[in-house]
């Protein structure tokens, strides 16, 4: 069926669209509130296309269509298409990660702050995202210095000695059973609300509350615990000073600046609470002409926000326009109303100015980035047909061929692109073999390349020698892709050979010379497939090491190898230990402890 006759068939309801040029290779997803119209407008003579849209009709081969029940609900779904599908003429965030919060764990009888980076509806409290992350560490450290509430993680049903942090008088130690009273717990909860306030930026109820304290401590005769709290509330004092406050009437918003220059643009954003910036991240964006203001920010605000977070109350914007439809979605994913709205009074136009203008800055410091000069010296270097604007990377790590793992990272326009890092467990190669091993990795790779039909690298650059070469080179072979293999081994000091690329159908390696940047171009992009094989084998590694012996030994639970550990500290020293020391613990006896001995003594064979 071609595409003028499919047309007549689909409906005038509300739903999103699927463009796929050749190889059914999908390059645009929309939504529309009435998909036969829009989809008419694409493809009828007189319809007048920007530049863009007309170069991406061209490539039109087919197109799909999903009908959903209302507007809202096909923007939801065209964001989770473009999150996954990432088509090529769609706004394109690098940036799937999800932004860190303070968690403070607030249903727990004894509750705790920690760092999370998913939101749970979990009754929590979730403060963020502190982005970058600096801010929130800082924090964290701060609030651990300065209240006393515990940071660990123990299940506190059973009392047992308390830490070091206790000894600091950095926690209350819950933990033990002498300090579980009514009285205690009474002042831990009070140590718990005034991290709430602190977190909150309420800082006139936070002083109040702790001058009040000092001053009952004091008419008690405790003047050590008034001192205490006299210190905590200078030092309050001396940290907000310091604070980045915009305004407090400002409450809770999200700010968005953008500036644009020919087909690029940097959208930069502050993340304001309580008045306070705690948070800021700019997205460099390119290949925009065409695209006017309104649909760039429509397309952002779909996936920026369709990520699990925190959405602020009022999100302010460089201008505008109708975005009914992204504040109904976001109203309904934080289930109170959130305003999408252009600057209105002074102080948000000053905040959003501060935000155009941090835009400006971060267009010109992404565009002071020129790797076209290094990628030509490159091609030059290694007599490459195209030059190398993209560039992937392969490497494996093992020891001795266990908890073997391979890595593929990418490299585009000057960064790193994390969104195509990959992770392969080694899952046809036995034994010490590193060349098999990187033909497995490249073979898999390049075969879900090729399935999914998703962008190809210029230069792909495998860790190691010529045998790594050569086995990759082998598993590409079936897949008949244009593209360029190189390796760059490292150097080896005591033989004094510096580092070297390796390429097909050429006897003798070229020699990167110290200190040229395309040297270090090339390293770096070898360090860091290095570093992230690596990573995700110590994980492994780590991860098996923490599977205790005492798994494998029957009958011993859970519950169980945790009292042994506790007690014993690890598993060496319980190794070191009597029948008489583990039948001497609750819930143990003497056949159970030989038993365990026995199991670890044949563990360690």
């Amino acid at each position: 069926m071609d595409i003028k006759e499919k047309l007549g068939k689909v409906p005038s309801s509300p739903g999103i669209y699927i463009f796929k040029a050749a190889r059914e290779k999908v390059i645009y997803v929309g939504k529309a509130k009435n998909l036969r119209n829009r989809l008419r407008s694409y493809f009828q003579d007189s319809s007048a296309l920007g530049i863009r849209k007309a170069q991406m009709v061209k490539e039109v081969k087919d197109f799909d269509y999903i009908v959903t029940d209302s507007e809202l609900e096909a923007l939801v779904l065209e964001a989770n298409y473009v999150k996954r599908l990432k088509p090529r003429y769609n706004i394109i965030l690098r940036d799937d990660k999800n932004y860190p919060y303070l968690k403070l764990t607030i249903t727990e009888e004894w509750p705790r702050l920690e760092v999370a980076r998913r939101i749970a509806k979990d009754g929590s409290l979730y403060f963020g995202p502190y982005v970058p992350t600096g801010i929130m560490w800082e924090t964290l450290k701060f609030i651990r210095r300065n209240f006393p509430i515990r940071k660990c993680r123990y299940n506190l049903e059973k009392p047992f000695r308390p830490c070091i942090q206790y000894q600091l008088g950095r926690c209350l130690a819950p933990c033990a059973e002498d300090l579980r009273c009514k009285e205690d717990h009474k002042k831990y909860t009070e140590c718990v609300n005034e991290v709430k306030l602190f977190l909150l930026g309420e800082r006139r109820e936070l002083l109040e509350n702790l001058q009040k304290r000092m001053e009952k401590f004091s008419e008690d005769l405790r003047f050590e615990d008034a001192a205490k709290l006299r210190d905590r509330i200078r030092t309050l004092e001396r940290l907000w000073e310091t604070q980045r406050v915009i305004s407090p009437e400002l409450g809770d918003m999200d700010v968005i600046g953008v500036f644009r220059q020919h087909d690029g643009a940097d959208v930069f954003m502050l993340f304001i609470r309580n008045g306070m910036v705690i948070g800021q991240k700019d997205f460099f964006l390119k290949k925009l002409k065409g695209l006017d203001d309104e649909e760039l920010i429509a397309d952002f605000i779909g996936q920026f926000y369709s990520k699990e977070m925190l959405i602020p109350q009022k999100i302010i914007l460089p201008l505008s326009g109708d975005f009914k439809t992204q504040s109904e979605w976001l109203s309904r994913k934080k289930g109170e109303t959130v305003s999408i709205s252009s600057a209105g009074e002074a102080k948000e136009s000053e905040v959003l100015n501060m935000a155009n203008e941090n835009a400006y800055h971060s267009f010109l410091r992404h565009k002071e980035v020129k790797p076209d000069e290094v990628l030509l010296s490159i091609k030059k270097l290694l007599n490459l047909k195209a030059m190398p604007r993209r560039i992937e990377a392969v490497d494996v790590s093992n020891i001795s061929g266990a908890e073997a793992v391979g890595a593929v990272i990418s490299w585009e326009d000057g960064r790193f692109v994390k969104d195509n890092y990959r992770l392969f467990k080694i899952k046809t190669v036995t034994g010490i073999d590193d060349f098999a091993m990187i033909g497995e990795v490249v073979g898999r790779h390049f075969k879900s390349l090729s399935e999914k039909g998703e962008g190809l690298p210029n230069l792909m650059l495998i860790d190691g020698g010529r045998g790594q070469l050569q086995s990759a080179l082998k598993a590409i072979e079936p897949f008949k892709l244009p593209i360029e293999i190189a390796a760059i081994a490292k150097e080896k000091r005591d033989k004094d050979v510096p580092d070297r690329i390796y390429l097909p159908q050429k006897t003798e390696p070229v020699i990167l010379e110290p200190h040229k940047t395309e040297t270090h171009l090339l390293q770096r992009i070898r360090d860091e497939v290095h570093r992230f094989a690596i990573s995700y084998h110590k994980k492994l590694r780590a991860k098996r090491t923490l599977e205790s012996p005492l798994e494998k030994i029957k009958g011993i639970g859970k519950k169980r190898r945790l009292e042994l550990l506790r007690q014993f500290g690890g598993v060496e020293d319980l190794r070191k230990a009597t029948v008489d020391d583990i039948a001497g613990i609750k819930g143990f006896n003497r056949k159970m402890a030989e038993k365990i001995l026995e199991g670890l003594e044949g563990r360690n064979q």
